[in-house]
């Protein structure tokens, strides 16, 4: 038994370290290589993956639950509590719009009016994982698009437990009987009266609420004690997995639990600590998710069927895409932003297996409706990866930016003649400094939030994205001298670029660069002042090192600014040379020896005897003492 589990992990990391890499260098989404590659070792092609690859699907599914948990520590209650409308108004409609319509549709083709009943839900369901995953990937979570589909999946995780009350009263007692005989599933409520079973997952929500706040807190802190990061790491996925169990016990989504109970945790001091120790683990399980519903597609159902198979994909697809759009219109979604949302949530979700198999069990489903609902499950959320990128490549940039703002662009009413682009930690240090020149600038940044705070702490600052012209140009671009960009997305700054010197070509551009291979590209592209956000302090903490060892101030000093001058010099040789890994590698130790040559001579002719004036008393007294 441990062989075969040994040669599955191997088999499965082996398919995700060579189809992930192969879909990221084509610009795919790394859930469309996780879903190749389980097509390619599932049984039907290698045939690698056995009919051990359900199982697997049911174990990875905790990836799900850990992502939720990690996104409820992203969302502090207050934040929650204000998603209320959006969850109830926009998830509402989409599952009972969606539910509504599949139900005519698989009436109409002939099937029974139960059966059509339990795929209808089954298809009102998004997947979780393959969404959330995508929004997470793109940077889209703070969009209108990342809100809106966190709301209605959220809204899906809370329905999904009426719809499993709902399963069983399809069918007769005595069949429900016999598939409780056969299921492993552990409900604890399932006996108790309709009021009771409310009663008891209304206590439940609680006690994640106050376990939360009066015992995993001071539990962290207790192990926090023993600096012993393993034991964090265990405590982490001990809450995660204790959330879930108690949900599954009282027949809650296990998601729901965790989200609920990472959004109790917003707020604590381990905030930061539980998200850097579940994160590996959330990826790998997402992971082997992925890959697990690439290998549960059945190719023999396909062969079998492959017109009716083929039909309810598309039909699937088109259906929630239709209703979804309308869901997005309703709410105001502007055009890119309900594109997004129609694409991004049009597929079957990994909810639907828990809902298919159950009725299976209690005989509402015979075996060909299962398996080929499954089939279509898979094979639509296969394809959600690939539509985004359809849609990404060849609809949106006729409709407009995909990075629609949460909220209208400020009106710019006073302008400068100098534009700061971001006001993080980088850029507010720079417009500070500016100030006490008594220089202002119009400072533009995209994060709402950060705005808002700036503001309150006195800042002029306007919300809206610079990468728009039409936004420059409100901001003064025109009679601007200089423009100073300070944000650390190496795309925009790129974009950015591009469009200024394009149309503004005598703006001066000053921009900063997170490292040597983003400083190469833009001065590449013919900007002169490029600015390396690591390089001073980097220098700074070196010279610190040095007089913490004995070594002069001002001759440290000196040897600073050298050493950033002929960095730099180097920098805009390297940027000019060929890109092949070796000759880079080759050229850059070449400038490096050249460079410590150049420094070891300046130290060497620079030392003055009495270069002591920045040092201090005792420093100095010992220099010139007299040797014995």
């Amino acid at each position: 038994m441990s062989g075969s589990i040994l040669f599955a992990a191997i088999v499965f990391l082996t398919g995700a370290i060579i189809c992930v890499p192969i879909a990221k260098k084509f610009g795919l989404s790394s859930v469309l290589g996780y879903l190749l590659a389980g097509i390619l070792i599932g049984p039907y092609i290698m045939g690698f993956v056995g009919d051990e690859g359900q199982d697997i699907l049911h174990f990875a599914e905790f990836g799900v639950v850990m992502m939720l948990f990690l996104i409820g520590l992203e969302i502090e209650p207050k934040s929650f509590w204000q998603m209320r409308k959006t969850i109830i108004g926009m998830g509402g409609a989409q599952v009972l719009g969606t539910m509504i319509v599949s139900f005519l549709l698989f009436t109409t083709i002939g099937f029974d009016w139960k059966v059509s009943l339990i795929i209808s839900m089954a298809v009102s369901l998004s997947s979780t994982a393959i969404t959330l995953q995508t929004i997470k990937e793109n940077g889209l979570m703070n969009t209108t698009y990342g809100a809106s589909s966190f709301s209605i999946l959220l809204f899906q995780d809370i329905i999904v437990i009426l719809m499993l009350a709902v399963i069983p009263l399809l069918t007769d007692s005595e069949k429900t009987a016999i598939a409780d005989d056969h299921s492993d599933h552990i409900y604890l409520l399932e006996n108790l009266p309709l009021g009771f079973q409310a009663l008891a997952i209304f206590l439940s929500v609680v006690t994640v609420v106050l376990a939360g706040r009066y015992f995993f807190v001071p539990m962290l802190r207790l192990v926090a004690k023993t600096r012993l990061r393993e034991l964090l790491s265990a405590s982490a996925l001990l809450i995660v997995i204790a959330l879930a169990y108690l949900m599954e016990l009282v027949g809650l989504s296990p998601a729901l639990g965790a989200f609920l109970g990472g959004v109790v945790l917003a707020t604590s001091e381990f905030k930061h600590e539980l998200e850097s120790n579940l994160e590996p683990f959330k990826g790998l399980l997402l992971g082997l998710f992925f890959m697990a519903v690439g290998a549960s597609i059945n190719f023999i159902v396909i062969g079998d069927n492959p017109l009716m198979i083929s039909g309810l994909v598309v039909a699937v697809i088109v259906l929630k895409a239709l209703i979804l759009f309308l869901v997005g219109a309703i709410f105001k979604l502007k055009a890119d932003q309900r594109l997004l949302l129609t694409i991004g949530l049009a597929q079957i979700g990994e909810f639907a297996f828990v809902l298919l198999s159950f009725a299976f069990q209690l005989n509402i489903l015979d075996r060909v409706e299962l398996d080929m609902m499954l089939v279509v499950t898979a094979l639509t959320m296969t394809l959600t990866p690939i539509l985004g990128i359809i849609n990404e490549r060849l609809i949106l940039p006729r409709v407009g930016t995909k990075k629609a703002e949460t909220r209208p662009v400020d009106h710019i009413a006073k302008t400068h003649k100098v534009i700061l682009v971001g006001f993080g930690h980088f850029g507010s240090t720079v417009g500070r400094f500016l100030r006490s020149y008594g220089i202002e600038a119009t400072i533009l940044d995209n994060d709402s939030n950060r705005v808002d705070l700036l503001r309150k702490m006195g800042f002029e600052v306007y919300y809206g994205d610079a990468t728009r012209m039409d936004l420059l140009e409100s901001a003064g671009i025109a009679e601007a001298k200089i423009l100073i960009s300070a944000i650390d997305n190496s795309d925009n700054v790129i974009h950015l670029t591009k469009m200024v010197k394009e149309k503004y070509p005598n703006v001066k551009l000053m921009l900063r660069a997170k490292n040597r291979y983003d400083a190469y590209d833009l001065l590449n592209m013919g900007v002169e002042d490029v600015y390396r956000e690591s390089l001073e302090t980097s220098v700074k903490m070196a010279s610190d090192a040095l007089n913490h060892l004995g070594f002069r101030k001002y001759t440290i000093y000196r040897q600073a600014q050298k050493f950033i001058q002929y960095d730099e010099e180097s920098l805009r040789r390297l940027a000019n040379k060929p890109k092949t890994r070796e000759e880079y590698i080759f050229k850059a130790k070449e400038e490096i020896k050249q460079q410590e040559k150049q420094l070891e001579e300046d130290l060497n002719r620079g030392i003055i005897e009495f270069d002591n004036h920045w040092d201090s008393e005792q420093m100095r007294a010992a220099h010139n003492a007299p040797e014995k």
